[in-house]
């Protein structure tokens, strides 16, 4: 099996652009990734992504050029850019190519995420309850979290306010607005305790990236950036996800523990080797949640590494160095991508304004979502 390494990346500024579909979004992330690795879509060999409601990825071969190359497309919910990477980098560990591209992207309607129950194998009843609103599934979780673990709830507000922070020194975040803790947590509840500035909004992006053989990848660029593994895992039984329509007596844990356990494991390191993290915070109760399913902290213990600075830009494990989907908005296609895309910049040293100083040389990127799937990368210079 051979290593895989990302030598270009590109992406198409998250939020809203009315008159620019999805699919062009995508299109115009891949031709930046391309111009980063000094390539052109005839020298791909193969094209893995996809999007929730922006349409088939592999319907932009009629932008990008008609080739003829195998173009995979990929569905997974939250997980969809995690899934694209992970096929991306067997189809090369195999030996069956060595360069493709990775593409995500997507363009939601306005408003909350309002999906049918039907899809997601469940009847009418469950979302007459209300439950098909994500917002409500993630309050009733941190909630119960914050109980277990003595968790003060002005967590939520300091976590999102880092994200808005951080925000307003990414030029392809949405949100670039800086807000203090006390407008997110004056702002209008939504579901308790989570308020407004809380909670991330659909939108509408692309993120694309060039990935090759790793001993090939001096050929495209001076930083090379190598993933060290990826994993996707889906729920156990046991466990209480996104669309639970119950709950077992006996609780097994998140799918986000099995991936980030594995995802490590496969890497050869640990999680106390991490340098940054990318988390999924489609909440500001999933990051905190997520810091400790991935093995970056133990449970209980969020509140003070928040308190001391230890996630920011400057502390010793930052998180969502872009703004996270709080601050970018959630294209779900390319949401997973975007994560990888700011890895890459930190471990390069080229993130501009939002650079952490501490010289980055490991990763980790983590996604969830419905119906209770994860997927777990850790990159490395």
């Amino acid at each position: 099996m051979t290593g895989v390494a990302i030598v270009g990346i590109g992406i198409s500024p998250f939020g809203r652009h009315e008159g620019m579909s999805g699919l062009s979004q995508g299109a115009a992330a891949v031709r930046r990734a391309l111009a980063d690795a000094g390539l052109t879509w005839n020298d791909v060999q193969f094209a893995t992504g996809g999007s929730q409601d922006a349409g088939n990825a592999d319907t932009m071969v009629n932008v990008l050029g008609l080739t003829g190359l195998p173009f995979f497309n990929v569905e997974n919910a939250c997980a969809t850019g995690g899934s694209s990477l992970s096929i991306a980098c067997s189809l090369i560990a195999s030996g069956t190519y060595d360069v493709g591209v990775v593409v995500g992207f997507d363009k939601h309607k306005r408003g909350a995420f309002d999906p049918n129950p039907a899809d997601w194998g469940l009847g009418d009843w469950y979302g007459e309850t209300g439950l098909m609103l994500t917002t409500q599934f993630f309050a009733m979780k941190i909630q119960r979290y914050l109980h277990d673990h003595a968790i003060s709830p002005s967590i939520l507000s300091k976590v999102a306010a880092k994200a808005y922070r951080n925000g307003v020194l990414n030029p392809n975040a949405w949100r670039r607005t800086p807000l203090t803790e006390a407008e997110i947590e004056g702002s209008t509840m939504i579901s308790d305790p989570l308020t407004q500035y809380m909670f991330c909004s659909p939108g509408e992006g692309g993120v694309a990236l060039v990935v090759c053989r790793a001993e090939l990848a001096s050929r495209y660029t001076s930083k090379p950036v190598y993933v060290r593994s990826t994993v996707v895992r889906s729920r156990r039984f046991g466990s209480f996800e996104v669309f639970s329509s119950w709950l077992a007596p006996e609780r097994a844990p998140s799918p986000s523990v099995e991936a980030a356990k594995t995802a490590f494991e496969a890497a050869g390191i640990g999680p106390e080797d991490v340098d940054i993290a990318q988390l999924q915070d489609t909440e500001s109760g999933a990051e905190v949640m997520h810091m400790a399913e991935t093995g970056l902290c133990a449970d209980g213990e969020q509140e003070a590494l928040v308190a001391s600075g230890a996630t920011e830009l400057g502390g010793t494990l930052p998180i969502n160095t872009d703004g996270g989907c709080i601050a970018n908005g959630e294209p779900v296609g390319a949401s997973g991508l975007r994560q990888i895309h700011e890895s890459v910049l930190q471990l390069r040293g080229d993130a501009g304004d939002r650079q952490v100083p501490s010289k980055p040389r490991v990763a980790l990127t983590h996604v969830y979502g419905a119906p209770g799937v994860s997927a777990c990368t850790v990159l490395s210079t």
